[in-house]
């Protein structure tokens, strides 16, 4: 479809007083990307989405720069703006990529996590309870909590930022999605890295790697 993107879903704008205008404007978009509401090549339209939601085109062109940066979605001066590639093809790119990051993030963040894992059993926890309600949605935000926590705990604001320009949440929802059955597999499979964190083990980071480049394999299989 090479239509014009629309937001169409009333229930994603929620409060937009909550969080800077052009956050919540942002989490809208990735929103309708997850949900494939929005599909590769559809053309966004900056007035037509900000009176949609009822904001000023001001915070809608800063989200779509964000995205822009995330390369989700692609502007040029004659096709206007327009929904990225979200195949599985650009996964095979993003994976590879993260995965060295973690790896990096895991072997800076040793020392520190190796004396408090409890951050990351709590959203451990959260996998498995979303995991029984087989809630996609609260699996992908404690996953990404989950590894984003290494990344904090790394204290490399270039690597920090490198790694929120990936998009992990968005391709952690479509990797999630396309493997349905795996969320219980996905909760149990972060623990050996609590483990390995716990009693410092300097392989940490390889481990984490692979568990993203496993993770990245099942779903292109599924798709």
């Amino acid at each position: 479809m090479n239509g014009e993107a629309s937001h169409n879903n009333a229930e994603s704008t929620g409060n937009l007083t909550r969080v800077p205008l052009s956050e919540q404007v942002r989490r809208i978009m990735l929103d309708n990307l997850v949900r494939g509401r929005w599909q590769a090549g559809q053309r966004i339209v900056e007035r037509r989405l900000a009176m949609e939601l009822g904001v000023s085109q001001a915070p809608v062109r800063e989200a779509l720069r964000d995205l822009q940066a995330m390369r989700l979605v692609e502007s040029s001066p004659h096709r206007g703006t327009r929904v990225g590639d979200l195949s599985p093809r650009r996964l095979c790119q993003v994976y590879p990529v993260r995965g060295a990051l973690e790896r990096l993030a895991a072997e800076l963040a040793l020392p520190r996590l190796a004396g408090d894992v409890s951050r990351l059993e709590e959203h451990t926890e959260g996998m498995r309870r979303a995991a029984a309600a087989e809630d996609v949605d609260a699996q992908v935000r404690h996953g990404v909590a989950f590894h984003r926590e290494v990344v904090r705990a790394a204290g490399n604001a270039v690597l920090s930022t490198n790694w929120e320009t990936l998009a992990v949440e968005l391709w952690t929802h479509l990797s999630l999605t396309r493997v349905r059955t795996g969320l219980h597999e996905n909760a149990r499979d972060h623990e050996p890295i609590i483990e390995a964190f716990r009693r410092r083990d300097p392989d940490v980071g390889r481990l984490l790697q692979l568990h993203i480049l496993g993770y990245a394999h099942e779903s292109i299989g599924a798709s």
